[in-house]
Formats: structure tokens, C-alpha cells, sequence
């Protein structure tokens, strides 16, 4: 416990899920963190209390991650307010189900802004003061279906397959600066995003993983623990996969 005291966090996208599992366990790192959501601040008062009930400094920073602006002013105020930001976390992301031939060009920019431009730009505006220091860590929730594709979500599989692309491309970049960067590709995880799925869809995937079921936001959260401490320093560049078998490289 407490690997993360002293380190201060930003988490996109953890006001639910994945990124508010993330979130409970750096608190309980000993890490303070901000919250950077879309969700009106008035639905995340409980999610703040129990992050603050450990007694570590917590921000709630409404933010459209897809939206330079917001992007820019969220981290400069996690900046003036908690003093620096040792650890990014990019997990905020959007999901629809809709087969290519008939996606809209809509459907394609919104998912790709979201999911990917969103780790773009939360990146840009934080990397500099970790080059500057000489430290820092990057971690990227990507998902398996980065990796294998699937049917119906063309767009989502691009935008998390381009994060995956991306945190290689820019580990090499600043790993010998002292800033690692990984990323982390789960599987099918019963979130609020997974209701989204049609049943059929939740059946087949079902069939296919070697676990038999699918998995807990809380599962994922230790593996961006590990990446966001010391334990994780020679990974470079890597995409660790909670995902129930779902890949096996």
C-alpha cells in the first residue's frame, strides 16, 4: 500500500468505471488526484466523498477531454491548485455499435475525438512540465478490441487500436527523459459502457472468453497502480491486457 504517496494524478473519464476504479485505488496509494469528467458536478458528490473520506486532496475539473480549450484550462488548474501532475491517466472514452456501411461521418469523428484525440491533447498540455522535471508517467487505457477488431465497432477499434500506436510512438520519444509510457488494454469489463452492447453481441463474446466471464472495473484498476509506481520502471512502452483471455500475446 500507499506506492503512490507524494504523486499527484490526473484521471480522465473517472466518473464511472474503469476510471473511477482507477481513481479509488490511487487515492488508496496514497496519491492525490483529479478528476477530469464531463459529468455535471452535482453526480459526482458521492464519488468525491469517498475519494476525500482517505484524507488525500481530490479535484473535480468538469472537462470536455475532445476540447483543446478545456484540456488546456483543466490541467492548468490541477497545476495552480495541487502543484504538479506526476501521473496522466487517459481512460475517458465513448462507445456505439453501428456497422461501417452504415456509420455516419458524425459517428466516425465523435468516437475518434473522444478516444483518441482526447489522449492528444491531455498529453500535449502535460508532458512539458514532466520532460521539465524529468519524470512522469503516462498510462493510456486502450481496449483488446485495439488489438483483434470487432464487427460493428470499426470506429471504436481504430480510435483505441491509434492509442495503442500512440503510446509506443511516444515511449520512444521520452522514455530516455525520464516520462514512461504505457498503456493498458482491457477486455470486456461490465461497466456502463458494456450495457450499451446488444445481448447477442454479450453472448458471443461470452462464448469466446477462456475465463467465462467478463470482468470488474476493480480488476483493471491494480494494473494502472503498477504502471503509475516505481515497481513498473522498466516497462516502456507496453500494453498490458487485463482481459479474461480475451488475447493472449
Amino acid at each position: 500500500m500507499e506506492r503512490l504517496v507524494n504523486k499527484t494524478a490526473i484521471i480522465t473519464g473517472a466518473a464511472r468505471g474503469i476510471g473511477r476504479a482507477i481513481a479509488e485505488a490511487f487515492v488508496k496509494e496514497g496519491a492525490d488526484v483529479a478528476v477530469a469528467d464531463l459529468a455535471p458536478e452535482d453526480a459526482v458528490g458521492e464519488l468525491l466523498g469517498t475519494l476525500r473520506s482517505g484524507g488525500r486532496r481530490v479535484l473535480y475539473v468538469r472537462t470536455d477531454v475532445s476540447q483543446e480549450a478545456d484540456v488546456k484550462a483543466m490541467v492548468e488548474r490541477v497545476v495552480g491548485e495541487l502543484g504538479r501532475v506526476d501521473i496522466l491517466v487517459n481512460d475517458a472514452g465513448i462507445f456505439s455499435q453501428v456497422f461501417l456501411h452504415e456509420m455516419t461521418a458524425e459517428q466516425w469523428d465523435k468516437v475518434i475525438s473522444v478516444n483518441l484525440r482526447s489522449v492528444f491533447l491531455c498529453t500535449r498540455y502535460v508532458l512539458p512540465q514532466m520532460l521539465e522535471r524529468g519524470s512522469g508517467k503516462i498510462i493510456n487505457v486502450g481496449s483488446q478490441l485495439g488489438q483483434i477488431g470487432g464487427p460493428e465497432m470499426v470506429h471504436y477499434s481504430a480510435s483505441k487500436g491509434g492509442v495503442i500506436a500512440f503510446t509506443k510512438a511516444l515511449a520512444r520519444e521520452v522514455s530516455a527523459k525520464g516520462v514512461h509510457v504505457n498503456a493498458i488494454a482491457p477486455g470486456p469489463i461490465l461497466t456502463d459502457m458494456m450495457a450499451e452492447e446488444t445481448d447477442e453481441w454479450k453472448d458471443k463474446k461470452l462464448s469466446e472468453l477462456p475465463i467465462g466471464r467478463f470482468g470488474q472495473a476493480f480488476e483493471v484498476a491494480p494494473t494502472a497502480v503498477f504502471l503509475a509506481s516505481d515497481d513498473s520502471s522498466y516497462y516502456v512502452g507496453q500494453t498490458l491486457g487485463p482481459n479474461g483471455g480475451d488475447v493472449m500475446l
